[in-house]
């Protein structure tokens, strides 16, 4: 299955229009889970699951967008498209309630879990994490992977192909620079 997915992969990065068709549908479900477990925690959702995938599948699409390497890449790319679309449904929501102004510090267990984020804290970090993927892409590109998109330390570490640890390690310095960089911002 991981082979038909790199083939895939490569095609559609090739320009296969189809190939990128049968990608998404092959990817769809596990997608379909990665964006449901992003929305799970808004109160006041403005966007389903289907729509963000679909969202998703349409910056995809976009031949100007789609470079694509590998299977970690698409993944990434997915991640990173998703990540705009929450945060750009974050920033809408947020400008129709200018006024309930309340400071909030995004703690770790909130990045871990991806719980109770405002659409004033998410924009926060949209822009700690922009500062980040200036300073580290690797980093940013893997707190999207893991906090937009929902993987697992392991299933990061596999498409990467790196060790477990690599990855957690990696996860702390961008969780600590995130943390810093938001608390800075809010101050």
């Amino acid at each position: 299955m991981a082979s038909d997915i790199t083939a895939l992969v490569h095609a559609a990065g090739a320009g296969d229009r189809a190939a990128l068709k049968t990608l998404f549908a092959t990817v769809y479900e596990e997608i379909k889970r990665l964006a449901h477990r992003q929305l799970v925690s808004d109160r006041q959702p403005t966007l389903d699951t289907t729509g963000l995938v679909h969202e998703a599948y349409l910056k995809l699409v976009q031949p100007e967008a789609l470079v694509l390497r590998d299977r970690a890449h698409f993944f990434a790319i997915a991640s990173k498209a998703m990540r705009q679309i929450v945060i750009d449904h974050a920033r809408r929501r947020s400008a129709s309630k200018r006024g309930g102004d309340v400071a909030h510090v995004i703690t770790h267990s909130e990045m871990a879990a991806n719980d109770s984020l405002d659409p004033e804290t998410l924009t926060r970090l949209d822009s700690a994490l922009s500062q980040l993927q200036e300073l580290e892409p690797r980093l940013a590109e893997l707190v999207e992977m893991r906090f937009f998109a929902g993987l697992s330390v392991e299933q990061i570490a596999q498409l990467r192909d790196v060790a477990t640890r690599t990855v957690i390690r990696d996860w702390r310095r961008a969780r600590a620079y995130l943390f810093d960089a938001v608390r800075t911002a809010q101050a």
